[in-house]
């Protein structure tokens, strides 16, 4: 899932462990192991695309594809970004096992319906990111999670669902 990961033009070159993943998705109840095996499927796509996203060393013409490059840096690139927009949604719980990460258990209320808010992908880009990226219609940044999240179901064999995008989604705060 993680090719290039160890790959010595990536800066993370051996940091990332699938031991460490797993000790630190134990610590989250719930991550991966809720709902339906295609929930839980999207649920660890989600996770793993949110963060290519943020540690991508990918670029177009990149071998086998931009998005096969997530986890090419240990933190993201731009840390001037404000995160976890939504204030019922906090950083560390929306990434594990808590919320619309774990889109199989999220009900949209009135008032995230009237936002655009539906269950998704997009209403997770929306958590971590929807002040700089939601609501605004199509653009880039957008575009590469779902292209990481679509990587990732696939390589899981699991159909990505519905509402990937957040470009009509107010944004939470």
């Amino acid at each position: 899932m993680l090719k290039y990961r160890n790959d010595p033009r990536c800066r993370a070159n051996g940091f990332y462990t699938y031991t460490a993943f797993i000790n630190a998705a134990r610590s989250y109840n719930g991550f991966g192991t809720t709902g339906s095996s295609d929930d839980q499927k999207r649920e660890l796509a989600a996770f793993f695309a949110q963060t290519s996203h943020e540690t991508t060393g990918g670029w177009s013409t990149a071998p086998d594809g931009q998005f096969a490059w997530g986890y090419c840096f240990v933190r993201e690139q731009n840390q001037a970004n404000r995160y976890c927009d939504s204030p019922d949604w906090p950083c560390p719980q929306s990434y594990f096992g808590r919320g619309p990460i774990q889109l199989s258990q999220w009900t949209p209320s009135a008032a995230d319906r009237s936002a655009g808010r539906v269950s998704g992908y997009g209403v997770i880009t929306n958590i971590i990111n929807g002040g700089l990226e939601c609501g605004k219609g199509r653009n880039d940044k957008v575009e590469d999670r779902i292209g990481f999240y679509r990587r990732y179901c696939s390589i899981l064999g699991v159909n990505p669902g519905p509402n990937l995008d957040c470009y009509n989604q107010r944004p939470f705060a």
